[in-house]
C-alpha cells in the first residue's frame, strides 16, 4: 500500500525586521503537500505506518466542526484507500462546517456525540467501546487520538526540525492539542541553548502543559526550555472576531502569505506584538511554524 509521498523542500520566508535586529521567519509547511500540509503530515507519517503493518481495516479518530485533523486524516485514508471515522463534538448542528462537509464528501462517517460523551474521548474504556461498537461494519479499528496527538505522532513532529536551514534562537508553534509541540521539544533535545513557545488556539485551556509532559513521556528527558502562551486566543477555538480577520488581511496584502484563522493567525499576530513589546532579546532570531489549515478559512465565526 502506498503511503504518504515524501515532503518536497520547504521554504522558509522572513517576514519581519525589527530595528533592534529581531527577525522572525516564517517555516511554509503549508506549502508542503496539497491538502495534506502542515503539521498534519509529520503527525500521521508514523501512525499510517503503523496502521498498515498492524493490519487495520479502518482509522476512528476524534475532532470537532473546524479540525484541520479530521480533514487531513480523511484525505490520507481517502488517498490510501482506508475506511475512516469521525467522533465530532457536537450533536444539533443547524448547519455542517465546511470542514465537516468536505471530510464527509472524501468518505469520512462521521458520528455526532454530545459535549458530554465527547469528554471521554481520551478514556481507554471509551475507547474500547467505541472500536467494537463500530467493528461489526468496519472490522479492526486503528484509534488516532484528537489531532492526532499520540507517541508516533511526536515522533513524526521532532522531524519538523530537520527542515529550518538557517540559525534560530527561538522556535514558536501554535498549538491545538499538543503533539506538535511535544515533536518540536523532542527534535531539539540536543539543544538546551533554544527556546520554544506555544501559542494556544484554545480559551483557558490550562491543561495543555500537563498534556504536551505526558506525551513526552516515553521519550528521554529533554532540558529545552518551552512554555505555553495562553494570551491570545482571540476568544477561543474556532472564534474569529473582527480583530483577527483584518490582520490576516492586511498580512496576505503586505506578504502574499495566507494565515489561517485557527492556529496561524493568532500566532502571527502574538509574536508581532510580543516584539514590539520587546519580549524577546534584541537580535533574537525567531522561527515561527506555519501549520497549515488554510481549508478552514472557507467559512468563518466571529
Amino acid at each position: 500500500m502506498k503511503l504518504l509521498p515524501p515532503l518536497p523542500s520547504i521554504p522558509l520566508s522572513t517576514i519581519y525586521l525589527h530595528p533592534d535586529g529581531t527577525r522572525l521567519s516564517l517555516l511554509r509547511l503549508d506549502q508542503s503537500d496539497g491538502i495534506i500540509s502542515g503539521n498534519k503530515w509529520f503527525k500521521l507519517k508514523y501512525n499510517l505506518e503503523q496502521l498498515h503493518n498492524g493490519e487495520y481495516q479502518a482509522l476512528l479518530t476524534f475532532g470537532g466542526a473546524y479540525s484541520n485533523h479530521l480533514h487531513a486524516t480523511a484525505n490520507a485514508c481517502r488517498q490510501l484507500g482506508i475506511p475512516s471515522i469521525g467522533i465530532i463534538r457536537g450533536k444539533h448542528f443547524r448547519f455542517l462546517s465546511d470542514t465537516l462537509l468536505s471530510v464527509r464528501d472524501m468518505g469520512m462517517h462521521l458520528h455526532f456525540v454530545d459535549h458530554q460523551e465527547y469528554r471521554h474521548r481520551h478514556d481507554i474504556g471509551y475507547q474500547q467501546d467505541l472500536c467494537q461498537q463500530f467493528y461489526p461494519h468496519f472490522g479492526r479499528i486503528y484509534l488516532l487520538p484528537e489531532g492526532g496527538s499520540n507517541t508516533l505522532a511526536v515522533k513524526g513532529c521532532a522531524e519538523i526540525i530537520q527542515h529550518i536551514t538557517s540559525p534560530f534562537d527561538v522556535l514558536c508553534v501554535p498549538v491545538g492539542s499538543g503533539g506538535t509541540l511535544a515533536g518540536l521539544i523532542h527534535g531539539l533535545q540536543q539543544h538546551e541553548q533554544k527556546q520554544i513557545i506555544g501559542f494556544s488556539a484554545l480559551k483557558n485551556e490550562l491543561s495543555l502543559e500537563k498534556r504536551v509532559t505526558e506525551l513526552l513521556h516515553n521519550f528521554p528527558p529533554s532540558r529545552v526550555n518551552w512554555r505555553i502562551n495562553h494570551d491570545f486566543h482571540f476568544g477561543g477555538f474556532g472564534k474569529a472576531p473582527p480583530a483577527l480577520l483584518t490582520f490576516m488581511d492586511d498580512f496576505y496584502q503586505q506578504h502574499h502569505i495566507r494565515l489561517d484563522y485557527v492556529y496561524t493567525g493568532k500566532m502571527i499576530y502574538a509574536i508581532l506584538q510580543l516584539i514590539k513589546q520587546h519580549t524577546f532579546t534584541a537580535g533574537s532570531r525567531i522561527v515561527a511554524i506555519h501549520t497549515g489549515g488554510l481549508q478552514g478559512n472557507q467559512k468563518v465565526s466571529a
